[in-house]
């Protein structure tokens, strides 16, 4: 339950900046970082406790490369999924002269490299540096922030939550503090439309219509509203504020998830106080307004296809099978775009700036080269892990047994799902870069063999093996009724 001493706010109050601005407060707003940085007041539970874990976060990076199967892997983080044509290059090239010739897209709107030699370190880094996507050597791994890929490319009002992500983005760096975040740790950007505040973020900042910010932490519906310019800052100090705690309980937490209960429910408070005494004005908002996500449209991600802007130009919502794009179709897609493309944290990308007379003949194109253009594709909603030969924990080839099956269901006019549940294919039980909510949870439990089950409805699995009999149980599992 949150704290009871604030009121809580109503949906047709007026808006933040008049409602609750105090007065008093300029000198402390004239210097922004040294206030955000201020230690909240509320008290820090003192109470040591067993860590989580007895080793540091090897999250990998842009620097820090983990060694798999196939070769070392990057991680390069994309506050927004945001990339200008000149950025987008360079991942290309690196893929291309040090990799394996492919980009892989992350659950986090990332871009990861595979196949990497281990002597190639320095001149990835250089790479990057050059292209301006490695602003701080000390924090490159800490830079997790998802935004609303569609603001302001689709004619939903939106707030402007790219220079959200921007301003975000360099507090982050300019922040010794955040340098202790886990490169676990996430942040959610949301226009108001309730995509990316239903990912699980540490701290999600979600604009209401009135104009105002809610700031949540974790799992948390309820949660502080402050001004739109305030919002950076109000989520770097949420995050400085849940390492506070989580050092001092001595849980070794590196999400808000993971605090203990009673950590979890101070965080809300500490934030509040934290915000107080950076001279942030703040009301309690209880939950998340119905006027500005219902729950049936809370996660909704964008589906393939065109979009029209304000500016009378298209964007178009393109989706890579499997989540791998190959340096070609990368290119293809940076070739196409008239502004920075925007990769999303549902395996795709968005081009802008498409002439409307050009749309359909740009789609056809980037659909013969093999991307998601339609939400009618059999690939549409299908997710891979790496599996083998890249992941020394895997038990299958997971993406050789989901193309199998994707291709059978063509091939004998099976319904292969499209329209119903994403489906996940995971070589072992950690299940990396599986979706959120309902989904077809298909892993394996030994060459050959998977278990299928609905995720989010407490279904018990069913094992089955490859082939035939693997794509037509995957395929009936993704058509499971929809209900909440």
């Amino acid at each position: 339950m949150p704290p009871t001493s604030p009121t809580p706010v109503n949906r047709d109050e007026a808006p933040l900046r008049a409602a609750v601005r105090p007065e008093p407060r300029a000198a402390v707003r004239e210097s922004p970082r040294a206030a955000v940085r201020s230690e909240p007041r509320a008290a820090v539970r003192e109470s040591p406790r067993v860590p989580l874990r007895e080793r540091g976060d090897a999250c990998p990076g842009a620097l820090r490369l983990h060694a798999a199967d196939d070769g070392r892997l990057a991680r390069l983080r994309l506050p927004a999924g945001l990339l200008t044509l000149r950025q987008a290059e360079a991942p290309a090239d690196a893929a291309e002269r040090l990799g394996d010739g492919h980009l892989d897209l992350t659950s986090r709107g990332n871009v990861q490299l595979r196949g990497l030699d281990e002597s190639c370190g320095a001149e990835l880094a250089g790479l990057l540096h050059d292209a301006g996507l490695l602003p701080s050597e000390t924090h490159e791994r800490v830079r997790n922030i998802v935004a609303s890929p569609l603001a302001g490319l689709d004619e939903r009002p939106s707030a402007d939550v790219q220079s959200w992500a921007a301003e975000l983005d360099g507090l982050l760096c300019a922040s010794a503090r955040a340098a202790a975040l886990s490169g676990r740790f996430l942040f959610a950007l949301d226009d108001g439309r309730g995509d990316v505040a239903a990912l699980g973020a540490d701290v999600t900042l979600l604009a209401r219509r009135d104009g105002s910010v809610v700031v949540r932490t974790g799992a948390n519906r309820s949660g502080p509203r402050v001004a739109p310019e305030d919002a950076p800052r109000a989520a770097l100090l949420a995050a400085e504020t849940f390492l506070t705690l989580a050092e001092a309980s001595g849980s070794g937490a590196w999400r808000v998830r993971e605090l203990p209960a009673e950590d979890g429910r101070g965080l809300d408070a500490a934030v509040r106080a934290g915000l107080a005494d950076a001279g942030i004005a703040t009301e309690y908002v209880t939950e998340a307004p119905a006027q500005d996500i219902g729950p049936e449209r809370e996660g909704e991600p964008p589906i393939p296809g065109p979009v029209r802007s304000p500016d009378g130009t298209v964007a178009l919502s393109v989706h890579a099978r499997l989540g791998r794009l190959s340096v070609a179709q990368w290119r293809l897609l940076a070739a196409t775009a008239n502004g920075p493309l925007r990769v999303t944290p549902w395996r795709g990308v968005i081009v802008p700036g498409v002439a409307p007379a050009a749309a359909g003949g740009v789609l056809d194109r980037l659909r013969t080269a093999g991307l998601i253009t339609d939400p009618g594709s059999p690939w549409y909603g299908v997710g891979a892990c790496t599996g083998r030969p890249g992941c020394a924990k895997a038990l299958a080839d997971v993406r050789s047994d989901a193309t199998a099956a994707v291709s059978h269901a063509v091939a004998h006019a099976v319904s292969h799902g499209s329209g119903g549940l994403p489906v996940h294919w995971s070589g072992c039980a950690r299940r990396c870069g599986h979706p959120r909510g309902r989904w077809v949870d298909v892993v394996a439990t030994g060459e050959g063999r998977y278990d299928i089950s609905v995720q989010g409805q407490g279904d018990l699995p069913s094992t089955t093996t490859t082939g035939p009999e693997l794509a037509d149980a995957v395929a009936a599992a993704r058509m499971t009724p929809m209900t909440r």
